[in-house]
């Protein structure tokens, strides 16, 4: 797709969690390394805006979406977006870029943004609004893969399939704040949670995979928000070895710097997944969702995948924990 006339502003609407977003930012790569001078907006949740701090180089702007019906991420406020649709329309954007999902719901809500061009994803059985601009949702392929094949179908070429986290000297800071006891290299960090208790591995498991690791000598960190506090204090009260618990006391800069320098990262399919791809630090995950294909790392030699709906046993993510260790060899620690 060649765009006339030159793309000054691009709105890029993906209103999601933390993993839908890093899973999107080597798309969002490829797209800055075209279109170098863009202004480029983020539209999303709340939480987003930090993005541009993150990412000073591939975003902007933010503007808060307020949600809308049959979007499950938040609860929408229908009396905010009229004048949140006004405001869309009066920035007259060059692009919209829809990288939500596949279109069945809010392609017809972009339309009304009145962008010079809109593209995305769409559904054979909805309307197609320009076969020259929307990609038919690729199915059955990796989260990072659905998007750059969008950026290919509109003329943008890849730059890498690698993820990206930048530590700030901010994050630094608050991990230091924090004041663990721990030494780089020399400790695996535990993540129990995730959204949606479907999706997270028995406390049971991940405790009994927590001590198997502290036998041999490993120091063990259990993260989490606060609101899974419980979540991991749940899963200290089932270990004979003792944990740091630092769920809760983590900044998600701070959390990022503990999972960097960790020997490895144990957990479900999770937004903490992919900072440890995006940091290279090893890392076994537990996929309860049925899609480790489409949300697990693309290196299968630093991380495993682990299909638990598939395959239910404990004694082979132990073996396969083992053998990651085994295979990975030690990152110099940098500062």
């Amino acid at each position: 797709m060649n765009f006339a006339g030159n793309l000054q502003k691009i709105a890029i609407f993906r209103a999601l969690q933390l993993g839908d977003m890093l899973c999107a930012i080597p798309a969002i790569r490829a797209l800055r390394t075209v279109y170098p001078d863009a202004h480029i907006t983020l539209l999303g949740l709340p939480w987003e805006e930090s993005l541009l701090t993150r990412f000073p180089g591939y975003f902007d702007a933010f503007i808060e979406f307020p949600g809308y019906p049959g979007l499950p991420e938040q609860e929408p406020d229908l009396k905010g977006f009229p004048a949140f649709l006004k405001a869309m329309q009066q920035e007259q954007f060059d692009l919209v870029l829809q990288m939500q999902g596949n279109g069945s719901i809010v392609n017809p809500m972009l339309t009304l943004f009145n962008g010079r061009y809109t593209a995305g994803y769409w559904r054979r059985e909805d309307y197609c609004p320009d076969p020259a601009l929307f990609l038919e949702y690729p199915d059955h392929v990796n989260e990072i893969e659905r998007h750059l094949l969008l950026m290919n179908h509109l003329g943008i070429p890849s730059q890498g399939k690698e993820l990206e986290f930048p530590i700030t000297p901010q994050d630094k800071d608050e991990f230091e704040q924090l004041q663990l006891p721990l030494t780089p290299g020399e400790y695996i960090c535990i993540h129990p949670g995730s959204r949606g208790s479907w999706r997270q591995w028995p406390t049971e498991l991940f405790a009994s995979l927590a001590d198997h690791f502290a036998s041999l000598g490993w120091q063990i960190v259990l993260t989490g928000t606060k609101e899974e506090i419980p979540l991991t204090m749940e899963v200290a009260s089932q270990m004979q070895y003792t944990a740091i618990n630092a769920a809760g006391i983590t900044t998600l800069g701070s959390l990022a710097v503990m999972i960097k320098h960790a020997r490895a990262l144990f957990s479900n399919c999770t937004g903490v997944s992919h900072i440890a791809a995006a940091l290279q630090t090893p890392s076994i995950v537990i996929s309860m969702d049925g899609e480790p294909d489409r949300w697990g790392p693309l290196n299968k030699q630093l991380h495993y995948t682990i299909d638990w709906t598939r395959e239910q046993h404990y004694d082979r993510v132990q073996n396969w924990s083992e053998h990651l260790l085994a295979q990975t060899a030690r990152r110099p620690i940098l500062q």
